[in-house]
């Protein structure tokens, strides 16, 4: 099943790293640490090969994309070894990135964004194109009642500036393109009444929003256990210090309000009540890729005796982030060949603010995943005997 991941945010740092381990494990240099989907329990026929991936994006930047692989195996975020072994692969996929496109209208840049979507498929013959958002994180969107219909927001694209933010004009295109859509940031992406109708209407699936990869995946697995053992979290706060290209766009508070938001959700929704503190963001431009959290914990347990618990996350953002990007794209091109539309709930493992999801417990949205995994293989082993 050849599939194109196309990146919005191509030439950053979790899209280049996405692109590098992409073609490092097609060509058997590297193994699939990191990669969800080569587990037995998730692995299986109806997911499209490592091989069978073609990249191509969109970007705001320049930077070659050979340069940003160098610049980011100097920072020890990707074995220098991979990216000089891979010159040739890395030529062919700046080949395919494009200039986020420009337009006196939405519908211009979406009618372009479409052009550069169709035109990739049908170059490279591939079977279906899933566009993943991996670009910066947004302010969140300014209401407009064209976000609830379908009909008033194709009429507003022709002629209302500001009618969607970057993020959901990429998943109206991606959407209209016939392309399912996935959203790796807490941006609005695809999450409006107007853009789920669209979905429903071509028969897409799209997923989000916001990847778990740090200290919001430890919290949805410390949370469910305070509240499976009855113990009374009093207070939950959190310091997040980051560098690089995300920290220094998250130095802007409305970003950094939406990013907070969407951090801190798990613990309400796992409690039923919301513990005092709060979770801050820091640009600290010196620790580049990487990221460290800090996280406090005070809690109350029989005869409301006071403990505290706390535990610090130091990572690289990218190469925790990259390997779910092929996950989700792997996992969203075979939920759309087994014919799924709307939102796909069942990938909630993968995000802080999931679609849909009924619950944050990293356990029960494992559950979930490999039921919904084998469900995809196994229709695709019916479909491949019947076709036999």
């Amino acid at each position: 099943m050849r599939t194109g991941v196309w990146l919005v945010g191509a030439r950053g740092s979790v899209a280049t790293t996405s692109i590098v381990g992409g073609l490092a494990l097609r060509a058997h240099l590297a193994g699939p640490t990191g990669c969800v989907t080569e587990l037995p329990e998730l692995r299986g026929p109806a997911l499209p090969a490592f091989a069978d991936l073609v990249f191509g994006g969109h970007d705001v930047a320049t930077t070659p994309l050979a340069k940003r692989a160098e610049t980011l195996a100097a920072a020890g975020v990707l074995p220098g070894r991979l990216v000089a072994a891979l010159p040739d692969e890395l030529a062919a996929v700046e080949e395919e990135l494009r200039c986020a496109p420009g337009g006196d209208t939405p519908a211009d840049r979406v009618a372009a964004v479409v052009r550069d979507l169709t035109d990739f498929r049908d170059r490279h013959r591939l079977d279906r194109v899933v566009v993943v958002n991996v670009s910066s994180t947004e302010p969140a969107a300014h209401p407009h009642p064209a976000h609830a219909d379908l009909a008033a927001l194709r009429d507003a694209l022709a002629d209302t500036p500001d009618v969607l933010p970057a993020s959901s004009l990429y998943a109206y295109a991606a959407l209209q393109a016939g392309c399912p859509y996935v959203d790796f940031t807490p941006s609005t992406g695809a999450r409006l009444p107007a853009l789920h109708a669209l979905a429903v209407e071509r028969g897409l699936p799209y997923a989000g929003h916001d990847g778990k990869t740090g200290e919001t995946l430890v919290k949805s697995v410390l949370a469910p256990m305070f509240a499976m053992r009855h113990l009374r979290v009093r207070s939950w706060s959190g310091l997040n210090l980051l560098g690089g290209g995300d920290g220094a766009n998250l130095a802007d508070p409305a970003a950094n309000a939406a990013k907070v938001e969407s951090k801190q959700r798990v613990l309400g929704e796992t409690f039923g009540y919301v513990p005092q503190g709060e979770t801050r963001i820091d640009y600290v431009e010196d620790l580049g890729d990487f990221k460290t959290a800090w996280d406090l914990v005070t809690f109350t347990g029989f005869l409301d005796t006071r403990m505290r618990m706390e535990f610090t996350w130091h990572g690289c953002d990218s190469a925790l982030a990259a390997p779910l990007v092929l996950d989700l794209a792997r996992l969203t091109a075979a939920a759309h060949a087994a014919g799924r539309v709307g939102p796909l709930t069942e990938l909630a493992f993968f995000f802080k603010d999931p679609l849909g999801a009924p619950t944050h417990s990293l356990a029960e949205q494992w559950a979930r995943l490999t039921e919904f995994t084998r469900d995809l293989h196994a229709g695709k082993e019916n479909a491949d005997g019947h076709a036999g």
